[in-house]
């Protein structure tokens, strides 16, 4: 749980940021890949990240812009990828703006659980490195490479002079 404003914005910027990265590796062709016809496609994840952003804070009591056109994934992966550009810019302006310290304190009930502000902010993270993990392994599926999150990817071992741990 977050103490500050400040807690809450370097970690948004790491996992923020990471999920930038794995948005920008999409390519259009991707946004199709699926685990099942009954399971979200590589696409409809990675829109549900870039547009439950807003309307979680939204939720959570904060006022903030929602996503145009929120129920339709767009053909385009550079769209979704420049959305959640300025998604996550605009996340970090509205907490600041809104919130303080003292505030992350404070209860509020969010889908229908009362808990404190902080908490929210930890549940906001959660959910896109949720939704991120699941992209990752569709995005082996469509062939793409998947980007280092939390040390380097299979792919960028050779780049640092090592050799990918053994399966």
């Amino acid at each position: 749980m977050y103490t500050s404003i400040a807690e809450f914005i370097q970690e948004w910027n790491q996992e923020a940021g990471s999920t930038q990265k794995v948005l920008d590796a999409l390519n259009d062709n991707s946004l199709q890949q699926q685990v099942s016809s009954e399971d979200r496609t590589l696409g409809r994840i990675a829109w549900h990240i870039v547009t439950s952003t807003p309307g979680m804070l939204i939720e959570f009591g904060i006022k903030v812009e929602p996503v145009e056109n929120s129920g339709t994934v767009p053909s385009s992966a550079k769209e979704m990828a420049e959305t959640f550009r300025k998604v996550s810019a605009d996340t970090i302006d509205a907490v600041k703006q809104q919130w303080t310290d003292d505030s992350l304190k404070e209860m509020v009930n969010v889908f229908g659980m009362t808990m404190p502000k902080a908490v929210t902010l930890s549940l906001l993270i959660k959910h896109i490195i949720h939704h991120r993990g699941q992209m990752t392994v569709l995005m082996r599926q469509a062939g793409l490479k998947v980007p280092g999150i939390y040390g380097p990817a299979r792919e960028e071992w050779t780049h640092i002079g090592m050799d990918a741990p053994a399966l």
